[in-house]
């Protein structure tokens, strides 16, 4: 079975991401003992985005990773879901970690502590750097395929949140103005929380095997019944097995007289051709055929 992601596209640039996911880690645990250091609540706000920055370079190279492993008989489809379930976890802290740095931010309003703003500066500065050449390194890859294109971008957010981090940092230098702290720490929180619930949502609709965001079910059904020789469309299922690999079945109804393996061959072209299906299992039926406890979907 084949898959965006197992293609060589992804694969050739497991090194830069591996790399960058390197850089991304050694500065997370900087920027947490920083801010623990500091007393900078907007260093740890920060360290709380590039978690999710970290879980999902994680991600992407698990994606890559899973999808070059064989299938067994124990997992016909292979390690895919473990994936999605790595997503839903990361969700899940990521949650925790976003609203508690709500709530210490709400404290820190009420009782500004003193920030050693010029080291919180410099933590941010090396952050802002890592988080550039990270950009650097992935910026010609993100052209080859969605999932490094994601890289990418998780790379660039967090370029953002560091330029808030330096900019809170400048504030509480020059005016010794300590609110400015939790004010961008609360900012980057509530920045995190949109990005953990899509993640969460995304992993869930997998989980449950909802139809993929990318595929229009209603003009797969509309392709497939327009193949000469197809009578009737049923039982049509869409689902994704990871994120950029999805799958399909569904049962055809032949015209009397009708090839059933050029309608096969027809219909199976229709849909990898112009949905971005990976993998296939379809059924034809003569238009007499009653299968017992079917659904007729």
């Amino acid at each position: 079975m084949s898959s965006e992601i197992a293609g060589t596209a992804a694969g050739r640039n497991k090194g830069r991401l591996a790399v960058v996911l390197g850089l991304t880690t050694v500065y997370l645990v900087a920027e947490v003992v920083g801010g623990l250091l500091t007393g900078s609540l907007a260093l740890l706000a920060d360290a709380g985005h590039m978690l999710t920055d970290v879980g999902g370079l994680a991600l992407a190279l698990l994606a890559i990773w899973f999808a070059e492993r064989p299938a067994t008989p124990e997992r016909t489809y292979g390690y895919y879901r473990a994936e999605i379930l790595a997503a839903l976890a990361n969700a899940i802290v990521l949650f925790a970690i976003s609203f508690y740095i709500l709530y210490e931010a709400y404290r820190r309003f009420l009782d500004p502590p003193e920030v050693a703003s010029g080291w919180m500066l410099l933590v941010a500065a090396i952050g802002l750097a890592v988080n550039l050449a990270g950009m650097a390194i992935l910026r010609s890859a993100a052209g080859d395929s969605l999932n490094m294109r994601g890289a990418y971008f998780e790379v660039l957010s967090d370029m953002l949140t560091s330029i808030g981090v330096i900019a809170a940092g400048l504030i509480m230098w020059v005016t010794g103005w300590y609110y400015a702290d939790p004010l961008f720490s609360a900012g980057i929180g509530l920045f995190i929380l949109p990005r953990t619930w899509k993640l969460l949502m995304d992993a869930v609709h997998v989980l449950l095997e909802g139809t993929p965001s990318d595929v229009n079910l209603a003009a797969v059904r509309e392709a497939i019944a327009g193949t000469p020789g197809v009578a009737g469309v049923h039982d049509l299922h869409a689902w994704s097995l990871t994120s950029g690999s999805n799958a399909l079945s569904v049962h055809v109804v032949l015209e009397d007289d009708a090839a059933p393996s050029i309608i096969l061959a027809g219909v199976r072209r229709r849909i990898v051709e112009g949905f971005p299906i990976a993998h296939t299992t379809i059924q034809v039926e003569p238009a007499d055929y009653r299968e017992e406890g079917q659904l007729h979907l």
